[in-house]
Order: structure tokens, then sequence, then C-alpha cells
């Protein structure tokens, strides 16, 4: 490498001036130059001001450089740079010390204490076998939770066999009465406690779930399952991730299904409390059929029951959609005593968009009222049937029933028509007064026949 050229003057932004003393600048004094080191600690020295006929020789080649910044040599220089004792940076506080920073204390403490409350509010989780599911009720006791699931779960069917332990951040908690403590209880000790606090503080996981947990102490043949699904086909319960799957099936029957580590196993539901109890019926979207409509039909009826003959009888009840009202027809029939051969074509009232064929009523001329087999075989269609016997008394007998589908139920008559109940005035009540019975007492029927037996009648 060459040597620099020391020669030139080392500022050339500054004018070479002769009105400059360099020495005096630098504190190079009347001292020599080049026995002077430039990055020395210069000693103090008093200022003097030179005579003013005197003016100053210009820099000489060897004459001293200006200071370089920290940590940098001057040209032609080898000597390193010797760092100020003053300009020492002090040492660098570990991360680890924000124990000692109130703020920061003050922020953690406050995030825990957050944490702490939005788990107040959160739900226990019961947890078995891979199976999870918030506890909506945790007033109950642990006992009375084993009950529940002991539907979904077969090894938790005997009590005595199964404990309970509650695990929450980190701490475990055994429950010694499954049957006098409830699961709030013990939720709220935990949560209240300082060591659950102090594991708030250290988990990574700031909203832990507050797990409980059966434990099976003598093997059962139990099998696990996770939740139940409701599914409409076994291909769909299979492509779910449902262990224990609910599948109707075309015997009319309910079958589960659960998905083991062992295989599938399917066979029906005997005790099904996963669907809503439901009622077969029949809840009318139209009003009631009038009572004198009804006595019009029997009275057509009974028309067919004179000098020692009798028919049955077909009719139809109709809605009008427009006028809002019941209306009877009367089909083209041929009739006898046990059988109608109706001919339904040509009906003037076939125009679904104002008419409504609401229910098909027949007689049983004197006969009981019943749905015979040719009546279940007629009345297949969904809809409303009757039919009245019964005829030669003064209240005839009627039945009712629906067809869903062909599957016919029966339905109470006063669902769909009026009744005999009319309105009476109220100071009739006022008349009747309310009593027990006596003992011993015995209605006059009761009476009357207890005499007759007596008397061997």
């Amino acid at each position: 490498m060459s040597e620099q050229n020391t020669n030139a003057w080392p500022f050339p932004e500054v004018p070479d001036a002769n009105d400059l003393d360099i020495n005096a600048i630098f504190g190079g004094g009347g001292t020599d130059a080049a026995d002077t080191n430039p990055f020395a600690t210069p000693a103090p020295v008093t200022p003097q001001t030179p005579p003013a006929a005197t003016v100053p020789p210009a820099a000489p080649a060897t004459s001293a450089a200006p200071p370089a910044p920290a940590g940098m040599s001057p040209a032609g220089t080898t000597t390193p740079a010797q760092p100020a004792a003053a300009t020492a940076a002090p040492p660098v506080q570990p991360a680890a010390a924000t124990v000692d920073n109130p703020i920061a204390a003050a922020f953690e403490q406050k995030t825990v204490e957050n944490a702490k409350t939005s788990l107040l509010e959160k739900a226990p989780v019961f947890c078995h076998k891979g199976a999870k599911e918030p506890i909506e009720d945790p007033s109950m006791t642990f006992e009375e939770l084993r009950i529940r699931k002991s539907e979904d779960f077969a090894d938790l069917e005997e009590g005595k066999y199964v404990s309970w332990s509650v695990d929450y951040c980190g701490i475990r908690k055994e429950i010694k009465d499954p049957k006098g403590t409830t699961i709030i209880s013990i939720k709220e000790t935990i949560e209240r406690s300082r060591e659950f606090l102090e594991a708030l503080k250290k988990a990574k996981d700031k909203n832990p779930d507050c797990l409980v947990k059966p434990k099976v102490v003598m093997k059962t043949k139990g099998v696990a399952a996770v939740y139940k699904g409701r599914f409409g086909s076994v291909e769909e319960a299979r492509e779910s991730d449902k262990v224990i799957c609910l599948i109707p099936s075309s015997d009319g029957r309910i079958y589960e299904m659960r998905k083991t580590e062992q295989g599938e196993f399917i066979a029906p539901k005997n005790k099904v409390t996963e669907f809503q109890q439901v009622r077969a019926g029949f809840t009318p979207a139209l009003p009631k059929i009038p009572m004198r409509l009804l006595g019009q039909i029997v009275a057509f009826f009974r028309s067919y029951m004179k000098d020692g003959e009798e028919c049955e009888a077909l009719a139809q009840i109709y809605w009008d959609k427009r006028a809002k009202e019941f209306f009877a027809y009367i089909p083209k029939q041929t009739v006898c005593k046990d059988e109608i051969e109706a001919d339904l074509r040509g009906c003037p009232y076939d125009d679904e968009t104002r008419y409504l064929c609401y229910a098909d009523i027949h007689s049983h001329n004197s006969m009981k009222a019943f749905f015979s087999g040719k009546d279940d075989r007629d009345e297949r269609g969904t809809g409303l049937y009757f039919v009245v016997g019964e005829l030669d008394r003064f209240f005839p007998s009627l039945k009712a029933r629906i067809s869903c589908g062909g599957s016919f139920v029966a339905i109470d008559p006063a669902t769909v028509i009026e009744g005999l109940e009319q309105p009476f005035p109220e100071e009739w009540g006022q008349c009747v007064t309310r009593r027990k019975p006596l003992r011993d007492s015995k209605p006059l029927a009761a009476k009357f026949h207890q005499m007759a037996k007596e008397l061997g009648l």
C-alpha cells in the first residue's frame, strides 16, 4: 500500500490562510509537531496572545492533525484509538428484569385479573373418553351429572364404581362426596385460591377449561361417545365425526350407531330420549263444522231407514274458501244395508282454488258406529272421516278419525264439530250448591240396583 502524502493541507474546505495558527488551535504551543501525539489528552495551557507584529508561519508538513472521531485512526497513523472513559455506555439491563418495573408488573396483574373474571362466567366442561361438552347447569351435583350422562356412557351407570375429579389450570381436586357436592362449588373454590392465581400467571393459556372428569374404577363394557348426531341415512352417519349417531329406519324404529376403535356398532334404540315426544292427532286450520249442518246430514241418513228398510248413505262436507262456510254435497251413489257405491265423477266442486273437500261422513243405519275393513281400504287418502251409527235412537253414535298417509288415528269428534252445548243464563248456576258426599252414601242408581237385587228382580 502506498504511503499517504501528509504534506498536503488536511482541511480542503478551509483555505490555507497565513493568518491561522494551527499549533495554537490544536494545543501544540511551541512544541515540535513531530514529537506530539495528536490523540493524547492535552494538558491545560493558558493561552498566550501572540504579538501583533508576529505573523505565524504556515503549518509545516509535520504539524499535528486534528483529533479524529472516536473509533477511527487518522490517515497514516497506526496507533489504535483509545476510547474516552467518559463515553462508556452503562450496562444494558436484561429483559428478565421487568419484575422490577412496577408498570409492567401492574399490567401483568391486570391481565391476570381480567382473565380470571372471564373464567368466572365460563361454564365447566364434561370430559370423558374424548367427549367434551359444556355443562349448562353447573349447580347440579356430580352424581346428578353421572345419571344424565349414563344414557350416553354405559360405563357410568353404576354410581358406586365412578369417581370424579376436576382439573383446572393445572390444579386437580378429587371429589370425596359426589352426591352432596355441586360442580359450581368446586369451580369457585379453585378460582378463589391463591394457587389458581399463581398458576394463571404462569400459564400460556389464559383461558383454560375447567374439566370435570369421571373415572370408572371398575371396568365395564360401556362404549365411548363424543356427542350425538341425527342423520337421515347410514351413509351420512358414517361420514360424520360423531361417535353416537341416531338413524331412522324404514321399519319405523330409531337405530343407534356407535363408532369405536373396535368397529361400528348398530342396534335398535330402545329408549329414545333425544327426540321430542310427538302425539298423533289433528289440529284443524278451519272453524268447527256447525251442529246445524251435522243435524241436516243426520236427518238425510235417517230418511233411508223407513218402512222397515235400512240403508247406508254417504255425504261430503266442503269448505267454500270465498264464502268462508261449510256446506254438504251428496254424490251419486247406490246403497244397501251394508254397502255404498259412490260415483265421485262430475262433482261441481272440483275447483280446488275455491272449494276444499274437508271430510267424508257415512252412516251405519241402526248398527253401531265403527270403521269396517272396507272403510279402511276406501279411506286411505289423507283426510277426515266420520261414521254415524244407531240412527234409530234419539242421540245417534258418532266416531271420527284421521288418515295420515294411510295410518289411521281416532280423534274426538268435538275437535272438528260443534257440540250440543249452548249458552245458559248465569242465574241457573246460583240455584245449585255443591257438597262433599256423605259416608256410606250411594248414588241413586246404586240404591235402585241394590233394592232390585234384594227383591229378586
